[in-house]
């Protein structure tokens, strides 16, 4: 059975069976919340726009599990006569039932789509894509909704799907496409690495992402080749295994190392999120966990600037061992007390640092490692953080290299509100591109 990273590693390796469809008239659609991240990764790959694809059954009174129809957006709506009839139910009682999934479906839309149009489906071809194909019910009304809002033809694409699927879906999808067939009695979660929860939050930033490469006319800077896109583990000074996601595209030009805080991981959808922006930049990526598991849950070590320092030096070290990134230079992108530590680190000689960027972190921690730091450096703050906006000020005017604070407007530490993660992921980007290979200030 093959296991996954991710739901984004996932839909990197979900996309290329769905080439045949490059060129065609496609619209990607997600099934919130899981499917968003790997739909993200085939819409790139297919250089197709990405929209959301909701339905809402319409349960019938008393009776939970059962339905006696599906809406979707658009006034797409598909009623079952022969439930409406064995369970009795009038039309006023199904005009009530429909009103308030209804509302339901539109609060939902307005949150996850904000002001953008929902995509048109009428003659296009709907590729459907989920995580893992588990439940027939969601795949079979998604399939019926999208067909009622127009699409000339259906395609249902998922990582891991059961080994009758086709049969399930046959009279509902045109295709069915996965990567691989899990045994019959495996769970979702044994299919991924890692499987976290997905925000609404973290729907809506993709979407956006997608939106406005898609209104902007862009030009796709998908990594048609990815070189590496794997797990992997250095072994520390201290012996200590560090592990890391590291993604390298194709004629990369430089290489970040992601230095996170406690309330993060290599397997975060934001950390993920972030990588990608920087990949699709032809940037390689190295998301570590500069902490054991059972060193993070000790909240003493997730404060010891100087361990994690030490930790990101000897990952640095092994960058350079590694053919593919060896010449490269190396950028830190550092949150929470992982920013003092990237500034710590890069204040040794050892690290040999180009770049920092610091994401609504403590620079302060890093004390008078601050006074060493030359690698040119963007404090990335929010502009309702008030006190870590002046914590990063007082890192600033101790560092005698070029060092950037860069305010995101409305946003508070953990830039959850719409648009504020991605707005750090192109200033990251911008940065790193602008500075990495440049040398020092004096």
């Amino acid at each position: 059975m093959k296991v996954f990273t991710d739901r984004f590693g996932a839909g990197l390796e979900l996309a290329p069976h769905l080439e045949s469809l490059a060129g065609q008239d496609v619209v990607v659609l997600g099934l919130p919340r899981g499917g968003m991240p790997v739909a993200f990764e085939v819409a790139e790959r297919l250089e197709a726009p990405l929209d959301i694809l909701l339905v809402r059954q319409l349960p019938v009174p008393g009776r939970p599990g059962l339905s006696f129809g599906t809406i979707g957006e658009g006034g797409a709506r598909l009623i079952d006569d022969a439930i409406v009839q064995e369970w009795h139910l009038g039309q006023d009682e199904i005009a009530q039932i429909e009103a308030r999934q209804r509302s339901d479906l539109r609060r939902r839309a307005k949150r996850l789509r904000g002001d953008r149009d929902r995509i048109s489906l009428t003659g296009r071809v709907a590729v459907i894509v989920d995580d893992g194909m588990s439940l027939s019910t969601t795949a079979k009304a998604a399939c019926r909704i999208a067909r009622a809002r127009g699409a000339r033809k259906v395609i249902v694409a998922a990582p891991t799907a059961p080994g009758d699927v086709k049969t399930m879906l046959a009279g509902y999808a045109d295709d069915v496409v996965c990567v691989d067939i899990p045994a019959p009695t495996s769970s979702l979660r044994r299919e991924y690495r890692h499987l976290p929860p997905v925000s609404d939050s973290e729907v809506a930033t993709l979407l956006r992402r997608a939106g406005r490469t898609e209104a902007a006319g862009e030009p796709d800077t998908l990594m048609d080749v990815l070189l590496r896109d794997e797990e992997v583990q250095v072994s520390a000074a201290d012996n200590a295994a560090v592990t890391g996601i590291f993604t390298v595209p194709e004629h990369a030009t430089g290489v970040v190392v992601f230095a996170h805080g406690s309330s993060s991981s290599r397997h975060s959808p934001r950390n993920r999120l972030v990588a990608r922006v920087l990949n699709h930049a032809g940037l390689a990526t190295l998301i570590s966990d500069l902490l054991t598991p059972e060193e993070a849950r000790n909240r003493a070590h997730v404060f010891d600037v100087d361990l994690l320092a030490r930790r990101l030096i000897d990952v640095t070290r092994w960058l350079g061992e590694q053919s593919d990134t060896a010449s490269l230079p190396v950028g830190y992108f550092g949150t929470n007390t992982g920013a003092a530590a990237a500034l710590a680190a890069a204040a040794d000689p050892r690290a040999k640092v180009d770049a920092v960027v610091s994401r609504g972190g403590r620079p302060d921690l890093a004390d008078d490692a601050l006074t060493r730091v030359v690698a040119p450096t963007q404090l990335i703050v929010g502009g309702r953080d008030h006190v870590v906006l002046k914590l990063n000020k007082i890192a600033r005017a101790a560092m005698p290299g070029t060092c950037e604070i860069a305010v995101v407007p409305g946003a508070t530490h953990v830039f959850e509100e719409p648009g504020t993660l991605e707005e750090v992921a192109e200033l990251a980007r911008d940065w790193f591109i602008d500075h990495l290979g440049d040398p020092p200030d004096m």
